[in-house]
């Protein structure tokens, strides 16, 4: 059974990111605030659950939350500030659509920026160890697959249905075949040399 946060009674929201190595798409992060004796043997790191046991969870953790939101940075900003800043941001919007003011806050991963004077901590593997933060896992994943499979249907070329805008060997095939997009993100390593806009 994972703890649902760092310090018991004190609130914490647990943030995570998904979608920050894609080629293709916005970066997409939640922030969760579980009750102190929420529990469910399914919940985990969310890479290390099948499709459909995110999607089992989504609704359990988004109905019995305390408070939970999404935050979203665009390709575009992704190539304006980088993705380590973009992931960032992408959690600090996920903050402020919370409902409620967070005690502390714990990250996955190794790297965040103060957000107000809430204290944070951040914890490398962090959503293998607390509730909070696999929570987060699970909605920013799922949240983002949804957004990917609805883009799919504008360029259905690229198998975003499958890839999620991840670097496969067929993801970059078709964006040497068909070009980049407007959702691709010009500052990675889409193919080399680089390709423009068509």
């Amino acid at each position: 059974m994972l703890p649902t946060c760092y310090i018991s009674g004190r609130s914490e929201a647990g943030c995570d990111e998904a979608g920050r190595g894609c080629l293709a798409g916005a970066v997409y992060a939640a922030a969760v605030i579980l009750p102190d004796d929420f529990h469910h043997p399914l919940l985990n790191d969310s890479k290390q659950l099948t499709e459909a046991r995110r999607e089992k969870l989504r609704p359990i953790i988004e109905a019995e939350a305390l408070a939970w939101a999404v935050g979203i940075v665009t390709a575009q900003e992704i190539d304006e500030i980088n993705i380590l800043n973009a992931s960032i941001l992408a959690m600090h919007r996920a903050l402020d659509g919370l409902s409620i003011v967070p005690g502390g806050i714990i990250v996955d991963g190794n790297r965040f920026k103060p957000y107000g004077d809430i204290e944070w901590t951040t914890f490398v593997k962090g959503d293998g160890r607390y509730g909070n933060i696999a929570a987060a896992s699970i909605l920013a994943k799922t949240h983002r697959d949804e957004y990917m499979m609805r883009l799919h249907d504008e360029y259905p070329q690229y198998g975003w249905d499958v890839n999620k805008g991840y670097p496969t060997k067929a993801h970059r095939a078709a964006i040497e075949q068909y070009g980049v997009t407007p959702l691709h993100r010009m500052s990675f390593r889409l193919l080399d040399p680089q390709l423009t806009l068509f």
